[in-house]
């Protein structure tokens, strides 16, 4: 089985239909696993539900995802992301909505736990130190997490008492064996590592591996339909530097 690892559409079709162009070109997928986040920021969050659903696939509940549907306050957000996310709200239709509620916090699969943020707080918690990394382990049962949120490829390994951090460099993989492991592919619709292309991954059962990918997509066409819609140009302007 092969399983397409992303997360953190936010909203942007062109970058998600660049992303699994990519995965079929390098072999397909049987799966889609979707680390929440499909909507906020971009311009197209009713297709990008759309075309997530037509994919077989799960998914898990992202900040951003519950707050197009109420179900946490925008007061949290910063101005820009809470206006984004009004709009967001606007475009969904009543099909969008019941999936949005529908979508767990986290979910076990193949000895994996999917979370957005962490396993310790899924709709909240940012994972960028070793630290933080440290005391998450104990918050889930399987050898292997995987989580998005902070938008950054990064993986996590714990090593006896220790916590190890890299960044998942592109083109790299990483073996699913040994030491429990917290795995971020970074994000498709959104980058913020200063690489403005897309960023997923591929885990291969057969391989018992993790390889990260990163996709070119036109960014002008989305920064285009975001202006269009009157979305916030900081979150425009951010797509061209990946930050």
């Amino acid at each position: 089985m092969r399983y397409a690892v992303l997360g953190d559409i936010h909203s942007n079709l062109t970058a998600f239909q660049a992303v699994l162009e990519d995965a079929k070109a390098r072999g397909g997928f049987d799966e889609v696993w979707c680390l929440g986040d499909i909507v906020g920021y971009g311009p197209d969050p009713h297709e990008c539900i759309e075309l997530l659903r037509s994919l077989n696939h799960l998914c898990v509940a992202g900040n951003h995802d519950w707050a197009a549907i109420g179900h946490i306050d925008t007061s949290d957000f910063n101005p820009v992301a809470a206006q984004a996310c009004h709009w967001t709200a606007r475009q969904l239709t009543s099909e969008d909505i019941d999936y949005l509620k529908a979508l767990p916090l986290t979910l076990c699969q193949d000895d994996f736990t999917l979370a957005h943020g962490s396993p310790r707080e899924p709709i909240w918690e940012y994972l960028l130190s070793p630290e933080a990394a440290y005391e998450n382990f104990d918050c889930f049962t399987t050898t292997y997490c995987l989580v998005g949120h902070s938008h950054v490829p990064v993986i996590f390994e714990l090593i006896k008492d220790s916590v190890s951090y890299r960044p998942f460099a592109e083109e790299t993989g990483v073996e699913i064996q040994g030491n429990r492991l917290i795995i971020n592919p970074g994000g498709v619709g959104q980058p913020r590592d200063g690489d403005p292309r897309a960023s997923y991954a591929i885990y291969d059962t057969d391989t018992r591996s993790i390889y990260h990918y990163r996709v070119e997509y036109d960014i002008a066409s989305t920064q285009k339909k975001m202006a269009e819609y009157g979305l916030p140009l900081p979150l425009i302007l951010r797509l061209s530097h990946g930050w």
